[in-house]
């Protein structure tokens, strides 16, 4: 009213409403961008194997796939415990009606029925009808019990199967990122080979040009300089692809990877060697329990029940007049004779199911200790591995060094020289190997005990 008669003042309580919307755009933007920016994981400049197993527990797509079933299980057992509480409604509605049955009805409901009513014609009547009802069921035949359990073993599973991912993706990070050292110094095998090659064709074009060398051995250190060029490209791609797949892991897209193989030390080694520890055997535990617990729910339909239900309503018209209320309580039990052994088959289907349970909990078992035991094999032949590569590279280098120099005299042909070089690489080669499978077989073996690959990291909590 006073805006319009004072256009100064109009302007002021605009200018006041317009900065009153922005303010609350804006603090409206900073509670829905908040929430996102707290959610972001800090990514390492520098990633260890440590670090990596830890970030991939926390932003790899697979274990928050693993945290929502929980998630789901968890509103299960939720969803169980409903029948253990009772069913409130409340009702309202409100209508005419001249129906001869319905207005007797109504009048009856609200107190004014007379002895001069024509039963045939008692005229046009009104409702209003506020109506409270409350079922609970005292008994069940142990179903919602059983249902429970179900579903509580069914959360349980669901950790252990959470358990049991994080496993499996903590192995396959420290072998991603095993393949990554490996990928390097296999690149850094083929620089040196490549380097020594080049070097000694410039020392057989000096001879060549002194004429004390044929074109043709000049021709073959070429053709051995091409091959090493191109096993320089091709560890370069398996570099970046061992890279490629060590993000996807980490739940990255991408992203520079910087690792630092010696910060975090050598994982310790069990010393026991078994699969009781193993969460796909807790996860197996827990899924007989709900099969038990489905049992118990089939069992229960040859069981009665048992139900209590109470009603109040409050009835109320304007046409004739008058308002009334009532109540109704009482208790109902249900037994049903015969049901088309619908109850027996549930039961047989039931106890099938729990068989057969238990003989895949026998088979993963006989599996898991297989697991073990090749795991542990595989460790022992990596370390026995590792100590001929060893021999054999000092040997091959040593043979190489002497060998060029040989060359460089003139006493031995390049094809030779070609030879130990091949030689040399291919030593290099199989020490890296070596190397990582000692590493990818322990990392193995604590996964098959069901061991973490870290033992204080094991439970990762999202920002």
């Amino acid at each position: 009213m006073y805006a319009r008669r004072d256009p100064k003042l109009k302007r002021d309580l605009m200018g006041m409403l317009f900065t009153s919307v922005l303010t609350g755009i804006f603090v409206l933007s900073l509670s829905l961008t908040a929430p996102a920016a707290n959610n972001m994981l800090q990514v390492p400049e520098i990633w260890t194997l440590r670090n990596s197993v830890q970030f991939s527990l926390a932003n790899s797509p697979d274990s928050r796939v693993a945290r929502q079933h929980m998630a789901i299980a968890a509103a299960s057992v939720d969803q169980a415990r409903v029948d253990y509480y009772p069913q409130v409604d409340i009702s309202a509605q409100y209508g005419q009606t001249n129906n001869p049955m319905y207005s007797f009805g109504n009048i009856l409901n609200h107190g004014v029925f007379t002895p001069n009513i024509n039963f045939n014609d008692p005229g046009r009547s009104d409702n209003l009808n506020v109506r409270v009802d409350v079922a609970y069921r005292f008994y069940n035949g142990g179903r919602d019990q059983a249902a429970i359990e179900a579903a509580e073993a069914g959360f349980a599973g669901s950790s252990s199967a959470r358990e049991a991912v994080y496993s499996r993706l903590a192995f396959e990070v420290v072998r991603s990122f095993q393949s990554i050292v490996q990928a390097q110094e296999m690149l850094e095998a083929r620089k040196i080979s490549l380097i020594a090659i080049r070097a000694s064709i410039a020392v057989a074009q000096a001879r060549y040009q002194a004429g004390d060398l044929l074109k043709a051995d000049l021709l073959n250190l070429a053709v051995q300089e091409s091959r090493a060029s191109e096993n320089l490209i091709l560890a370069e791609h398996r570099l970046e692809l061992s890279e490629k797949v060590f993000l996807n892991l980490l739940g990255l897209e991408s992203g520079t990877v910087c690792i630092d193989s010696k910060a975090d030390g050598a994982q310790q080694l069990p010393a026991e060697r078994n699969y009781y520890n193993r969460p796909e055997l807790r996860s197996l535990a827990h899924i007989e329990e709900t099969a038990r617990a489905k049992l118990a729910i089939a069992r229960g339909g040859n069981l009665p029940t048992v139900d209590g239900f109470a009603s109040y309503q409050y009835d109320n018209g304007w046409v004739m007049g008058g308002s009334g209320d009532s109540w109704m309580a009482g208790v109902k039990v249900n037994y049903r004779l015969f049901g088309g052994h619908k109850t027996s088959a549930d039961v047989a289907s039931a106890l099938a199911e729990l068989a057969r349970i238990k003989e895949e909990r026998k088979r993963a078992e006989l599996g898991m200790d297989l697991e073990v035991k090749q795991a542990d094999l595989n460790y022992r032949q990596s370390m026995q591995r590792l100590g001929v590569t060893e021999k054999m590279v000092e040997q091959a280098t040593e043979s190489a060094r002497l060998s060029r120099t040989r060359f460089k005299e003139g006493v031995i042909l390049s094809s030779d020289l070609v030879d130990v070089e091949m030689r040399l690489v291919d030593a290099l080669v199989r020490q890296s190997v070596a190397k990582t499978n000692i590493l990818v077989a322990l990392a193995d073996l604590r996964r098959a005990m069901g061991l973490p690959q870290f033992d204080d990291v094991t439970e990762v909590e999202l920002p």
